[in-house]
């Protein structure tokens, strides 16, 4: 069977699952292409954002109610997992129908692979077909990194997808990277009652971070009972009896770690594999990922390359500022690109949450900038007090001779809501006075910006 389409979209990613839409209310004929109906809605909808965060919010529940049963936290835990599949289901058949309904647009399930670069074979459950497309746009994703260790291909070992669907709650948990996935991780297992271990190899924790803020993040996961072990690199991992055992060495010599469940955390790769790109002749970059240029397009210009498989920032709403990008350079303005985005902010969402957007200081002084830089302690807040959560650090770095905002960072209660409001004020280009001197509602997190501020 062989078909001719205007647009063909491969993987439901956010920026897929949007474009497909819109360019079947231009009038073009769509085709998006999903190898499982397990991924509508793409990796935030089923295994990234959405459940994690579901996850992260019940786990800070638990903690508020100061649950020390064992098993009233497994119970809770159990009964999360339950409520964060249904959520997961309910958003997943939403996003099948939003695309799915839109005339002239189509979802296909099946596994797609290059035959050239205008031709796209499709293995359905019902047989193979082949997509001619005038555009293609693959949207494929990331997938977790599996690290080169003997042993870790173990049933007791996880990848962030495979972690969602446990149904139990481990008393001991050992977690390899100490990257965004990983810190969520530690901090929701954690504040269920798990034991949690977070090995990291670099000597730094939280390595981008100014160490001032890894310090107050580190103190308060261990305050939380996780033992985090940096310089540390896992030999080998060996199955035991209703358990697993990790062989470690450190600077303080070898150590013998068991477990019952391991979460690798150890970075993403570029979801390709199976797509046959060579056929295509698009061309990847050093790490594997779909080169691209500031407008999103490959090597060849009929093709784009949108979200995490483009090697990007990798979140979601990126990809969606992928699609702004390819609808303005299809049918607006043609200006908008990736170098467009300024001050994107970003948000790791332990308890409580870290949360950046620009320079940090250490990046400021590297770059050359004459700065002052102020911090507040969350615990200064009245409504950090209402909370009850007054762990946390905010720091703002500004630069002394133009007096605006170069980078802010919030180590608190709410931050990943407050980290907008900033960005939104640094793309202004006003000097930081504007935002000190700004109203805010009272007792709110948001005033912090105000009394931080009024420090410099």
């Amino acid at each position: 069977m062989r078909t001719q389409v205007d647009a063909l979209i491969i993987g439901f990613g956010k920026a897929g699952k949007t474009l497909a839409p819109y360019l079947a209310k231009q009038g073009l004929k769509v085709i998006v292409v999903e190898k499982s109906p397990e991924m509508y809605g793409g990796t935030c909808i089923n295994i990234g954002c959405i459940p994690t965060k579901a996850l992260a919010h019940q786990a800070e529940l638990i903690s508020e109610l100061q649950i020390e049963d064992a098993a009233s936290r497994s119970l809770k835990y159990e009964q999360a997992i339950h409520e964060k599949d249904e959520l997961v289901a309910f958003l997943r058949a939403k996003n099948f129908d939003n695309v799915n309904n839109t005339p002239g647009a189509e979802v296909i399930t099946g596994m797609a692979s290059f035959i050239s670069d205008h031709e796209v074979q499709v293995e359905t459950a019902s047989g193979s077909m082949v997509i001619e497309a005038g555009r293609i746009f693959v949207n494929t994703g990331a997938r977790p990194f599996i690290p080169d260790i003997p042993g870790i291909h173990s049933d007791k070992v996880y990848t962030s997808t495979e972690m969602l669907n446990v149904a139990k709650l481990p008393r001991r948990l050992t977690i390899l990277g100490g990257g965004p996935i990983g810190l969520e991780f530690a901090s929701i297992y954690a504040s269920f009652g798990s034991e949690v271990t977070l090995i990291e190899h670099g000597d730094r924790f939280l390595q981008r971070a100014d160490r001032d803020i890894a310090e107050a993040v580190q103190q308060v996961l261990e305050s939380k009972g996780i033992r985090i072990a940096l310089q540390t690199k896992v030999e080998r991992i060996t199955d035991e009896a209703g358990a697993v055992k990790l062989s470690l060495m450190s600077p303080g010599g070898r150590e013998e770690l068991e477990t019952d469940a391991i979460l690798v955390a150890a970075g993403r790769q570029a979801n390709t594999e199976g797509l046959n790109i060579e056929a295509a002749g698009i061309r990847l970059d050093r790490r594997g990922f779909i080169h691209v240029d500031e407008t999103l397009q490959t090597n060849k210009p009929h093709i784009w390359a949108l979200g995490d498989v483009n090697g990007g920032p990798q979140y979601t709403y990126v990809s969606l500022d992928d699609y702004r990008i390819v609808k303005d350079q299809l049918f607006g303005s043609g200006k908008r690109s990736t170098q467009s985005r300024q001050h994107v902010p970003s948000a790791i969402f332990i308890d409580p949450p870290l949360s950046h957007v620009g320079f940090t200081e250490d990046e400021a002084l590297k770059q050359g900038y004459k700065i002052k830089v102020v911090r507040w302690a969350a615990a200064a807040m009245p409504r950090a007090r209402q909370l009850k959560k007054t762990a946390g650090l905010l720091k703002a770095v500004i630069d002394i001779e133009t007096d605006r905002l170069l980078g802010f960072t919030m180590f608190a209660a709410e931050s990943s809501e407050i980290i907008n409001i900033v960005s939104v004020f640094m793309n202004s280009g006003e000097p930081y006075t504007v935002l000190r001197d700004t109203i805010f509602t009272h007792p709110t997190m948001a005033e912090s910006l105000n009394d931080l501020l009024s420090q410099v």
